[in-house]
């Protein structure tokens, strides 16, 4: 099988260290489950202040356990406070309930949420502050299971760690951290050997553009997956998404049979805030459109299909001179043009690499 690599910054890097993967849960105890949870979104809400003041995290760990008994708990709450202050300045509001926990592999994967896997479901268990471990009942996809299967033995051997989240939008579910390379092991479909060709993508709320070129940068072709109505007002936020990935999805499948070896995206984790427009239409489509997420599904999706991934900074891929050049020079639309500076910039940093 092929060994896909991914090249990006170190922001991008941090992002794609492991792959989360949901469950739903039965807890034994769900009043004890929904307290814990209280206390904790009550930590990170504690913690937020704490961030913006500036606290060390071990002072800021020792405030917040007066409010969550359990130092990996109170640990986990004030870097995530870190994370949205991070995010979103001081304008960050915490609404939701939920009981996080990092993991470490010195710690057999994680002190706070455990799992073990059984024949049907895998056992969950929930440290209490106050009291006992709270069981529960997780049920994910079967084909999961020999995936947390190994997760749980190398966790066993202090070889790797994983993070956990329980939330509690509809019904309590389970969301488990596992490392990049395992998921792939487990979930990779090699493709065809290509022809060393190389594809830009250019993600936007209702279409996607590739253009795909030789490693001398000579176009080879050019394709567009439109999905226009999910800008409308009103449509399913759900079904839109579906309708980008699967779009997303069907591009990766022609141009593993185009004999593509290399796909480029935008580097999005180098671009800190959203840009809106004078447009109200526009701004709305900014709004609903989960680019970052579309991204991350589309990395994951062709390193799953053994693609080599590389991500560039989209500094000049849509307004610049280049860009006016190209639609100029090659009759393309902004967004084609925008999809083929991408597939060049990633061509550079290929033959730099």
């Amino acid at each position: 099988m092929m060994r896909s690599k991914l090249i990006g910054s170190k922001e991008a890097s941090d992002n794609f260290q492991f792959v989360t993967i949901n469950g739903r849960v039965e807890f034994e105890g769900v009043e004890r489950i929904s307290r814990i949870a209280y206390y904790y979104s009550k930590a990170v809400k504690a913690g937020i202040n704490l961030a913006l003041r500036g606290v060390s995290l071990n002072d800021a760990v020792k405030e917040l356990y007066k409010i969550i008994p359990y130092t990996f708990y109170a640990e986990t709450a004030y870097k995530q406070a870190l994370a949205l202050v991070e995010s979103n300045g001081n304008k960050v509001e915490v609404r939701k309930r939920w009981i996080a926990c990092r993991g470490n592999k010195s710690d057999n994967g994680n002190r706070g949420i455990k799992f073990h896997v059984l024949e049907d479901h895998v056992e969950v268990r929930v440290k209490d502050p106050w009291g006992k471990w709270v069981f529960g009942k997780a049920y994910f996809g079967k084909e999961y299971l020999p995936l947390l299967s190994e997760l749980e033995e190398l966790s066993r051997r202090k070889e790797e760690g994983y993070g956990a989240v329980v939330s509690f939008k509809h019904y309590p579910m389970i969301h488990l951290q596992i490392p990049l390379w395992l998921y792939l092991k487990h979930f990779s479909s090699p493709k065809p050997n290509g022809y060393g060709l190389v594809a830009g993508f250019d993600l936007n709320s209702d279409r996607l553009n590739v253009v795909v070129i030789s490693k001398d940068g000579e176009i080879i072709a050019n394709k567009t997956w439109r999905y226009s109505d999910v800008t409308r007002p009103g449509f399913p936020k759900g079904k839109a998404m579906a309708l980008r990935l699967n779009a997303l999805s069907e591009s990766l499948n022609f141009l593993s049979r185009v004999g593509v070896d290399y796909v480029i995206f935008e580097d999005l984790f180098l671009v800190k805030k959203r840009k809106f427009t004078r447009s109200k239409s526009g701004n709305r489509k900014v709004s609903r459109f989960a680019k970052r997420q579309m991204l991350i599904h589309g990395v994951i999706k062709a390193l799953r299909l053994c693609f080599n991934v590389v991500l560039v900074n989209p500094k000049g891929t849509t307004n610049s001179e280049d860009h006016d050049r190209i639609m100029r020079e090659k009759g393309f639309d902004r967004h084609t043009a925008s999809a083929y500076l991408i597939a060049l910039k990633g061509l550079e940093v290929i033959k730099n690499n």
